[in-house]
């Protein structure tokens, strides 16, 4: 780079380089690394590199959290100061679709002015939607403006290629359909992936529109002018046009991989704070450094859409498994191994149980601890600290032991309670909720719920009664498709093979007080698997845990492209997923309207449907942590919650489907195969009203974060605290210790009121609302009294709003 810049004077060069890039770089070429860095500090050069994403490992940032996307640009951004002090980020610009909706109040908060949606050149995992003439502001879901060069709504799909647009080269043609489009100043971007000793791929269209320069984004913008945009644009989640191979078996696992990881973290976090508020110990900031590290390299763009790169052992795949395992293994031992003789499994009666509850509202769930092995707990029960006796179950009754001890837990806002483990006198609480129906159905009776399920049809749901929603029933059993059916294309037998073809075996593995568990073995065609349903006497959730047993490597999909792949054609198999292995749920709710989230988002979808077969027609079909149908009054609506990021199925003439499994060549031709058992956890939850007034993000959130039980054979200083409670529909993010001060970060996901509070358990001395960055925003009003801080706070729906916080001591 430096030889090129001294080479021509008349470059100006944008540099996406992954942050941890420049540690490498500095041990294996000193030289040339110590040149580059004085080349900076000279006049006449420095102004011509822009460095234009500093997040740490480029993540496309639509399939991973919000806090995920936060972290991506804070330790990015560190890193890079660490090599490059004086560095400051101006424009956020991407090679690959690296873009999501709610990036504007983030980019801004980081300090950054302006940003592309353009990545012309590496359109293989999708492109935005086309829109506006020029420079336009990119509005985000809380209303934050950022000035943006979009691509254009001249700006076409490359003909003959499925990775690029016609602003790839700066071409003559393209040029000149912007100009027609009255865009006085036409960009053409390019951050190319092959070099510099091949030079600018902007030389590559012939013939190249002159006169062109180069130039950086800063300047760019500088230039054009921003002060007389006439045109926002409210982007929403779906006007991000992209698709990676979903329900492959390598994506499946990596999405898996990661989500565990970033649930695990902010959790342990969190747990963590609680600590150290109490002065139990001190906060782990570097144990959690190393810990982010290796989690933000997992949702790197390149392990998301070339998985199989790599020699083998080291494939992006493989290091996606030993980054996230670093990572849970990290928090685990914080959570864990922090508190005095903590333990994960209850060993013998007197022991104590602490349950930590990670979100900012009260909870009454079932928490489940593990026994220790050969541990005789037939006669144990759980105690509060008045001694009154909890609901309590023991699980999973194997080789003349129990396993497990789950009990319902109270636990307040962001705290713990803690509980005794006692011998009981007696211990004979069976219940029986499941029943069998005359047509050799199993019928499940639970406080909340009325299920009925078919062994004869594969072990679908043939009945789903809400009893606390006027007894609605939620399964359309008139639809050609049954609730819950496994049901896809198997090309190779020409067919659409289901779970419901033959029939299945089912057996009780529970049937307690606090939940029921039934095990539903079928098969689809040759193919065996297995189905644990658990439904909850306290919790409107019904989980459902799948495992898949394939038989050799069925090919699943629309068709094969085994032979004749070529990637320039635009129609492949793996972008219908209505071929692909789906659950499907046929309901009673009409013609419905679909909510989906996305980091920092919640989208009301306008789609007709999810279909397309073409690259050239892709939507966004991403379901990240849920998906929402909704009847059109807005009465009831079924939620989704899914184990990973993946893609969902809807139309008029299709039901709600997660995408589990497809099989087959997809992105270069690779065959992305089935390798051993497939795993997937979803679940479904009937509710009354919308997404919103429903509250399915704090439902979704507490599917992500479970109450976490700690086990000791210390009696506890305190039973029961909590530190922190938020006003209805929001969120915390994360919570973290900043030196003495605490840092929370909170998200206004359903209230629509921006006017709320966070009270603090505790005497709060200073408040202040910070960007991102670490700049004050504004100093916040606390009040003070009986020991309790009430922080007033002013959020937008769908705004963040980090707080840093100094308690007395």
């Amino acid at each position: 780079m430096v030889e090129q810049l001294e080479k021509h004077p008349a470059w100006r060069i944008n540099l996406e380089i992954e942050p941890e890039t420049w540690d490498s770089v500095k041990v294996y070429d000193p030289g040339a690394y110590t040149a580059f860095k004085e080349a900076l500090q000279k006049p006449g050069v420095r102004e011509r590199v822009e460095f234009v994403n500093p997040a740490y490992g480029q993540a496309y940032l639509y399939n991973i959290t919000g806090e995920s996307v936060i972290r991506q640009f804070s330790y990015g951004i560190e890193k890079m100061k660490e090599h490059f002090p004086s560095v400051d980020f101006r424009t956020y610009s991407s090679e690959e679709p690296c873009f999501t909706s709610a990036l504007p109040q983030i980019l801004k908060s980081f300090g950054f002015t302006y940003a592309s949606l353009k990545n012309p050149n590496t359109c293989w995992g999708g492109y935005t939607r086309a829109y506006g003439a020029g420079i336009v502001n990119w509005v985000g879901p809380d209303g934050t403006a950022i000035p943006t060069v979009p691509r254009y709504r001249c700006e076409q799909l490359f003909p003959g290629s499925t990775w690029q647009t016609t602003a790839w080269g700066n071409g003559q043609e393209y040029i000149e359909a912007c100009l027609r489009d009255n865009i006085t100043s036409p960009v053409g971007m390019c951050l190319q992936d092959a070099g510099w000793r091949g030079g600018p791929w902007l030389g590559v269209a012939k013939p190249t529109y002159q006169p062109s320069l180069y130039t950086t984004w800063r300047n760019y913008f500088t230039t054009a002018g921003t002060s007389s945009i006439r045109d926002s644009w409210r982007v929403s989640q779906e006007d991000m046009l992209v698709s990676l191979v979903w329900g492959s078996q390598v994506l499946q696992r990596l999405a898996q991989q990661v989500r565990v990881a970033e649930n695990k973290i902010v959790m342990a976090e969190k747990v963590a704070t609680l600590r150290a508020l109490e002065g139990r110990t001190a906060y782990p900031k570097k144990a959690f450094d190393r810990a982010w590290r290796t989690l933000l390299l997992a949702q790197h763009h390149d392990c998301w859409i070339v998985p199989y790169n790599g020699k083998p052992g080291h494939t992006w795949a493989d290091m996606t498994q030993d980054w996230t395992e670093f990572t849970v293994q990290a928090s685990d031992s914080v959570v864990w191994s922090a508190a005095s003789k903590s333990m994960r499994s209850i060993r013998a009666a007197g022991e104590y149980v602490r349950v930590f509850n990670t979100t900012a509202a009260d909870r009454h769930e079932l928490v489940s601890v593990p026994l220790a092995a050969h541990a005789d707990a037939s006669s144990w029960g759980i105690q509060d600290e008045h001694g009154n006796w909890l609901e309590s179950q023991l699980s999973r009754f194997e080789h003349g032991y129990y396993s497990e001890l789950s009990f319902l837990a109270h636990v307040p806002a962001l705290g713990y309670s803690t509980y005794r483990v006692k011998k009981k006198k007696s211990n004979t609480s069976k219940v029986g909720h499941v029943t069998g129906g005359q047509d050799n159905t199993y019928i499940v009776d639970t406080r909340l719920y009325r299920v009925v399920i078919d062994p004869a049809r594969g072990g679908v749901i043939k009945g789903l009664q809400a009893k606390a929603l006027k007894n609605k029933e939620f399964v359309d059993a008139s639809h050609p498709r049954s609730f819950n059916e496994l049901r896809g294309f198997f090309y190779d037998e020409n067919a659409f093979l289901s779970s419901t073809d033959k029939p299945a075996t089912i057996r009780v593995l529970e049937d307690g007080p606090l939940q029921t568990r039934l095990q539903i073995a079928g098969q689809i065609g040759p193919h065996p698997f297995y189905q644990v349903v658990t439904l909850y006497q306290h919790d409107p959730k019904i989980d459902i845990d799948l495992i898949i047993d394939w038989k050799g490597n069925p090919g699943i999909g629309k068709y094969s492209q085994a032979t004749g792949f070529k990637a320039e054609n635009p129609e492949k198999a793996f972008y219908d997923d209505r071929y692909k292995l789906l659950a499907v749920f046929p309901t009673t709710l009409g013609k419905t309207k679909i909510y989906k989230d996305a980091p920092f988002d919640v989208t009301a979808s306008a789609l007709e449907n999810t279909y397309f077969d073409r690259w050239d027609s892709i939507k966004n079909n991403v379901a990240l942590r849920w998906v929402d149908a909704e009847d059109a009054a807005g009465d009831y609506g079924m939620t989704l919650l899914t184990d990973h990021t993946t893609s969902y199925v809807s139309g008029a003439d299709h039901p709600l489907a997660l995408t589990l499994q497809y099989s087959g060549t997809a992105l270069w031709g690779r065959n992305y195969s089935l390798s051993g058992p497939s795993r997937i956890h979803y679940a479904l939850v009937p509710h009354a009203q919308k997404w919103d007034a429903a509250g399915v993000s704090e439902t979704a959130t507490r599917w992500n974060e479970p109450l976490v039980a700690v086990v000791s054979g210390e009696k506890p200083a305190s039973w029961s605290k909590s530190w922190l409670t938020l006003s209805k529909g929001w969120e915390v993010s994360s919570l973290q210790m900043e030196g003495d001060d605490v840092l929370v970060r909170i998200f206004n996901v359903s209230a629509k009121e921006s006017s709320g509070a966070a009270v603090v358990q505790g005497v709060v001395q200073e408040a202040r609302q910070v960007e991102l960055n670490g700049d004050v925003r504004r100093v916040l009003p606390v009040v003070v009294a009986d020991g309790k801080s009430t922080v007033a706070i002013s959020v937008p729906q769908f705004g963040i709003c980090t707080i840093k916080m100094k308690l007395s001591k």
